[in-house]
Formats: structure tokens, C-alpha cells, sequence
């Protein structure tokens, strides 16, 4: 009897494994240039501050004990240097240049638009650099990457929802792959298998091993780098992370929100009207070390003015945000983890509040962005040494039997009718 269940549990076991090998075969055959593409720019982006700074010397700006521009001498700045041209956002952190982006007049905040950066010493008003964006086809080397890893380097509509549920298989394939890792025995040939490369054997033997032991070390941080990436992309899983890990709470999407564009008439001069907003919000976060804000469009009525704080130089988890209509510049009332503090929010919302952090590794300074730059690049090879395993299977040639010479041949058995 107990054989008869055994035997059954091996076959259940089996026919698991069957499926769950084909899964991971087949749907990393798929998706595998995706991942690649997807994990290596990915792999790129991580440093991509520290190497600015390093390339960028002049951007660096020595905090002094005064007040930084505000937003109104921003903008003043901004078009007296390119008249016809508005300004679109501003974002600073203490020790660097303020980065102004500038738009064409009458022209709206769109991806990929003809665009003007300026640094400016948030201290003097100097000019330290200026760049002009002529659309996708003219950016820089991180901006690049950038596009790429979110988009394919496609038109964002199509592009993102790839990468978005390719991001997802992956999240399957890195599942897939440590139940086909598993070993069905555990004994120390096994576990050399499974923890160890043999550096000395066959390419094909190295290269298995470098698929499945880099695969399952660095699982982990593959799966919290695609966890928190899909965040930024499916709208699903987005709300039902946040629904799980907040204990039922809906997450309100801020953006979505809008100006009322019949209060048009009561709006004031965008110099004075950011600046009054900032006056506001700067006298409720004295201490901060950094702020983003994006200015009036009024190319289109609807949107609004969003403005964040930054209490850390350099961080970004406990930042907070505020949202404004453009026209009467009353706050616009919403509940979502980024109008909090810290503080305030609870463990599902200072979750969502790290995910960039986590996503990048920052959220353990350094070393943290040492392990996401080492998994990103592990994740990047994944789909190359899974294809070489597959191929080298699907290539094997058969084993011949070669027979020595004089050998005994062994008679055919053959029955025997009773």
C-alpha cells in the first residue's frame, strides 16, 4: 500500500515537473530578448547619479545658509535667456545645480518633446549649462538607457505594456527556474550542483552553472527589483499591492486629478501664483534639502501644480507631495502615501513610498546599488545562458554504441511457447 502512494507521489511530482519545466522553457524563449534588454539598461541606470556627478563636476553647487531661487526668479531666469520658451519643472537637491526644463510656448508637457535644460546656481541665478532635447532621437546616453528599459526604445504606448508583462513572465521564469533547480535529492553531489561552479569542466557543464547557480543567488534581488518595477507599469497589480499591503485601502492616483478650468478667470501672474505655493509649503518643511514642482500649463486646463519635498538631500522614500489647482491655487484634497510624511504613513504606504529606492537598491546606500548593478547584469545573462542550454539540448547528437571488435554477441532471447 504504501509503495502503491509512492509511487503515485512520484508520478504527481513528475508530471509538476514536466509542466513546470515547459513553462520555464518556453516562456523564457519568448521574452528572453526582452529581459535582456530590460535587465541591462536596467544595469546601466543604477550608477547613472554618481556618474553624472563624476562627468558633470561644474554641476556641483556647495550648499550655502541662504534661501534658493524660488520659483518666480526661476522662471524670469528661464526666458530671459530663451524668450518664447516656458518654463515646465524644476527639481534641486542640496549640493547641485537647480535643473530648470523649459517648453516651447503653446506646446504641452508631452514625453519625448522638444525640450531646453538649464542648470542654474540656485544661489546666484548663473547659467552653469544648458542642453536642448529635439525629441526622442536627441538624448543623452542615460536618457537612452532610460527609454529603453522602460519602452523598448518604442512609442511609449507600445512599448511599455511589453516591457511591463515581460516583467511579469520574468517574475514566472524566476519562480519556474528555482522549482527546476530544486534538487530531487539533496547529497553532496547535489549540492555542488546546485551552490558551486565547476570552473574547470566542459563550456556546456560552465555554462549550466553559471544559469543556475548565479540564477538562484541572486533571486531574491531579481524579484524585488521586478516586484517593484511593475509597480510603475500594471495598473492591477499596482492597486492590489497596495490594497494587500495596506490592509484595504484604494490607491487614489494623483495625477488624474484636474484644475477646474471654469475658475480660468481667477488665475494670477505664474510668477507670483508659485511662488505664493511655495511660500506655503517651504513654511510647512523649513528643513528641507530638495523640492521638484512643475509650473501652470495652460495649454492644457486640466492639469494642476504638484509640488514635493525632499527633508534628505539625495532621498526620496520620505519625501512628501502636495497637489494644487493651477487657477485658484487651493489645495486639492486626496489620500495617497505620497501627501504623507513618513511619519504618517503606514507599512503599506512607506512601502510604496520606497519602491524607487528599492527598485534602484539605493535603499541601502551604496552597497545596496553594488547588489542591484550585480543582479541586474546576472538577470541580463539568464536569457543568453538559458538559450545555450536549450540549444546545446536541442543539437545533441545521439550517442553511438560501438561495439568492440571480437566481442561476445550476446544470443536473442527468444520465447518459448508451453
Amino acid at each position: 500500500m504504501n509503495t502503491a502512494k509512492q509511487n503515485k507521489k512520484k508520478v504527481k511530482d513528475s508530471s509538476f515537473r514536466r509542466i513546470n519545466n515547459w513553462l520555464h522553457l518556453w516562456l523564457g524563449l519568448i521574452s528572453g530578448i526582452i529581459v535582456f534588454i530590460v535587465c541591462i539598461t536596467g544595469c546601466l541606470w543604477v550608477f547613472q547619479e554618481e556618474i553624472t556627478d563624476l562627468l558633470e563636476p561644474e554641476s556641483r553647487v556647495a550648499y550655502q545658509q541662504k534661501p534658493v531661487l524660488t520659483p518666480g526668479e526661476l522662471l524670469t531666469i528661464g526666458q530671459a535667456a530663451y524668450p518664447g520658451w516656458l518654463p515646465s519643472y524644476a527639481n534641486y537637491h542640496q549640493g547641485k545645480a537647480v535643473n530648470l526644463t523649459l517648453r516651447k510656448a503653446g506646446q504641452t508637457r508631452r514625453r519625448g518633446g522638444e525640450n531646453i535644460l538649464l542648470k542654474i546656481n540656485p544661489y546666484t541665478g548663473k547659467i552653469i549649462s544648458e542642453k536642448r532635447n529635439e525629441g526622442q532621437g536627441n538624448r543623452d546616453f542615460f536618457r537612452f538607457m532610460l527609454d529603453g528599459h522602460r519602452a523598448l526604445w518604442l512609442p511609449y504606448e507600445i512599448g511599455r505594456p511589453i516591457v511591463n508583462y515581460a516583467t511579469l513572465i520574468f517574475v514566472i521564469l524566476l519562480i519556474t527556474g528555482v522549482v527546476w533547480w530544486y534538487p530531487k535529492k539533496w547529497n553532496k553531489s547535489t549540492r555542488d550542483k546546485s551552490f558551486k561552479i565547476k570552473w574547470g569542466a566542459s563550456f556546456k557543464r560552465v555554462n549550466l552553472d553559471l544559469h543556475n547557480v548565479l540564477g538562484f543567488y541572486s533571486l531574491l534581488f531579481l524579484l524585488a527589483i521586478a516586484l517593484t518595477g511593475m509597480v510603475y507599469g500594471i495598473e492591477w497589480y499596482s492597486k492590489g499591492l497596495y490594497w494587500v499591503t495596506t490592509g484595504g485601502q484604494n490607491l487614489e492616483n494623483a495625477r488624474r486629478m484636474q484644475s477646474d478650468s471654469t475658475q480660468m478667470v481667477r488665475a494670477e501672474d505664474p510668477k507670483i501664483a508659485m511662488d505664493r505655493l511655495w511660500n506655503k509649503v517651504l513654511a510647512e518643511n523649513p528643513k528641507s534639502e530638495g523640492f521638484y514642482y512643475n509650473y501652470p500649463d495652460r495649454a492644457n486646463p486640466a492639469s494642476t501644480i504638484y509640488l514635493i519635498v525632499y527633508p534628505s538631500a539625495g532621498q526620496f522614500y520620505n519625501s512628501k507631495s502636495y497637489l494644487f489647482d493651477q487657477y485658484t491655487l487651493e489645495a486639492i484634497s486626496r489620500k495617497d502615501p505620497f501627501s504623507l510624511t513618513y511619519e504618517q504613513a503606514n507599512f503599506g504606504e512607506k512601502l510604496r513610498k520606497m519602491n524607487y529606492e528599492i527598485h534602484v537598491g539605493s535603499i541601502l546606500g551604496l552597497p545596496g546599488k553594488v547588489l542591484a548593478f550585480l543582479a541586474s547584469l546576472i538577470g541580463a545573462s539568464l536569457p543568453i545562458t538559458g538559450f545555450l542550454v536549450w540549444w546545446g539540448k536541442r543539437n545533441k547528437k545521439p550517442r553511438k554504441v560501438v561495439r568492440k571488435e571480437n566481442a561476445p554477441v550476446k544470443p536473442l532471447k527468444v520465447p518459448v511457447d508451453l
